[in-house]
């Protein structure tokens, strides 16, 4: 009775729950999402802006129809900023089974090679503009002021091998050893040549198109044939095969050691052979735990009212030389200079105050010794430093025992933009001075390197920074900047970059950022609705 009681029921519960896989109302994607869905607020900002005027004119007008690019490019974005970083595979799975995604391609299916196409061909010239664009379209909404900008760099690891590295002072080291070999076989070639009244020139650097020449006369004076040359063993090379195979082997070492200085230029010491815009930089993750040097791009953030406001990616190690490139990308981009950029002490230095002296910025970096003349008094108050020597009614520098200062000359300051000099002054007697063992270190009259402009800066940021004002611009640059970097690589999981090459990287950064604004600015509009 039990069993039979058990398959009728088994039986007519199938017939209710069973339904057929078959189309249902409603028909549009949008009705199934909820009117404050982040997609439905995505596409509110991107229709805003207008984002097919970055499309015109780069549609192809042959072959088949393809794909709307203005979905595509919705797609893209939204979905680095809901991502952080989408791969193109991820956004190819989303597009077939994310209702969000469906939305944006009316339920269009495009293979991940589609989009990376169209990354690459429609993005990579337009990126910048499009950051523009949505970072005015949201400031303007958020009232956000671009007056405080708080300023930080992060090092992100390139997508490129991690022993691949070329040493600029090594590939120098290695030019001039072969200089001396070139040397040696002109020499030699000059004995043979002698009874020909012939003579190669020897200098003390070479150039490829020179040995070039060399060799190309060579073959004309000796009349060589390099298809009779000899190969292999049990053959004998004559000297003049040796003569020209050494010199082809020269030529392009030479021209090998030439490319690799080239592409390491003026401005860095190192590249990668993956990706040669790389520099290998110390970086906070250290695989081997040696402090080993990585290939890597030092991205700078300017971070207004917990936006990214400007961002840059530079091939520099330290952060002080990508200050003015970073205020020159903000200026294209605004219009004018931010009024109080507040930086830690890795931007502070005499090229960078003078840049915001020139500029009307007021000066909120923090210098290299900060820290102690704010909390070591013991440092601060130190009479034997150089800053702390007292100057009489004539001018004169006075070192604690009252001794003059006599003015010596001015040295140039390396890696300076606007000739800045240290002054260097000694002591006119130090004989007999009881201060001697606290003061100097050798038996000679102590000497002293000063700059009175570059003290008057210092002077000048701790007065700001230590001020009511200032110690709230620090909290926030510690709170807003580097909890931007916070959320990029620990929250939305962006450590490493993926493309290769500075153009592709920026264009892989603008994408992150722009999905870190619009991600940001929907959550900021969602707790003030859930507020009111």
């Amino acid at each position: 009775m039990c069993l039979l009681w058990y398959n009728n029921f088994v039986k007519n519960n199938t017939k209710i729950n069973y339904t057929p896989k078959q189309g249902r109302f409603p028909v549009f994607v949008s009705d199934l999402l909820e009117i404050s869905d982040p997609v439905i607020a995505f596409d509110h900002v991107m229709e805003a802006i207008g984002v097919q005027k970055y499309l015109k004119g780069k549609v192809k007008s042959t072959g088949r129809l393809g794909y709307n690019p203005v979905n595509l490019l919705k797609t893209v974005l939204f979905a680095f900023r809901d991502k952080g970083y989408a791969s193109l595979r991820t956004i190819d799975d989303e597009c077939r089974v994310n209702i969000r995604y469906m939305y944006l391609m009316d339920y269009e299916t495009p293979s991940y090679h589609t989009f990376g196409n169209f990354i690459n061909e429609y993005l990579e010239d337009s990126i910048e503009d499009i950051f523009k664009d949505i970072n005015e379209y949201l400031f303007e909404q958020d009232h956000v002021d671009l007056n405080h900008l708080y300023i930080d760099g992060s090092k992100f690891e390139a997508n490129a091998n991690k022993y691949t590295f070329v040493w600029k002072k090594a590939t120098e080291k290695y030019r001039y050893a072969l200089f001396a070999k070139i040397t040696e076989l002109f020499e030699k070639m000059n004995q043979e040549l002698s009874y020909e009244g012939v003579t190669i020139q020897i200098n003390t650097e070479y150039v490829p198109a020179y040995l070039d020449e060399v060799l190309s006369s060579y073959r004309i004076l000796r009349k060589i044939d390099e298809s009779t040359f000899a190969h292999g063993k049990g053959h004998r090379k004559t000297a003049e095969q040796r003569n020209v195979e050494k010199l082809i082997e020269y030529r392009d070492k030479l021209s090998e050691y030439v490319e690799k200085l080239e592409t390491c230029g003026e401005d860095r010491n190192s590249y990668s052979k993956t990706d040669p815009s790389a520099t290998f930089m110390r970086m906070k993750r250290d695989y081997m735990g040696n402090d080993q040097l990585l290939p890597a791009y030092n991205v700078q953030v300017g971070v207004a009212d917990e936006y990214i406001a400007v961002v840059d990616v530079n091939r520099y190690r330290s952060d002080m030389d990508c200050f003015v490139p970073l205020m020159e990308k903000f200026k294209s981009i605004y219009g004018f200079y931010p009024k109080y950029p507040v930086a830690d002490a890795g931007y502070g230095s005499y090229n960078n105050y003078i840049f915001c002296q020139e500029n009307g910025m007021e000066k909120y970096m923090k210098f290299t010794m900060y820290q102690k003349e704010v909390k070591d008094e013991k440092y601060r108050d130190n009479p034997f430093r150089a800053v702390n020597f007292k100057i009489d009614d004539k001018g004169n520098l006075r070192c604690p025992n009252n001794k003059k200062m006599i003015f010596s000359h001015r040295k140039p300051v390396k890696n300076n933009n606007y000739g800045r000099q240290k002054e260097i002054y000694r002591c006119e007697d130090c004989s007999g001075c009881p201060y001697a063992e606290q003061c100097k270190k050798t038996d000679k009259n102590r000497t002293i390197s000063l700059n009175q402009e570059l003290t008057a800066m210092h002077r000048e940021v701790l007065e700001n920074l230590e001020c009511i004002h200032g110690a709230l611009l620090r909290t926030n640059r510690s709170i807003q900047a580097e909890g931007t970097f916070g959320v990029i690589k620990y929250d939305r999981w962006y450590k490493r970059m993926v493309r290769k090459g500075q153009q592709r990287v920026k264009l892989e950064i603008y994408l992150v950022s722009i999905g870190f604004n619009l991600h940001k600015f929907y959550n900021k509009q969602n707790r003030l609705q859930k507020a009111a």
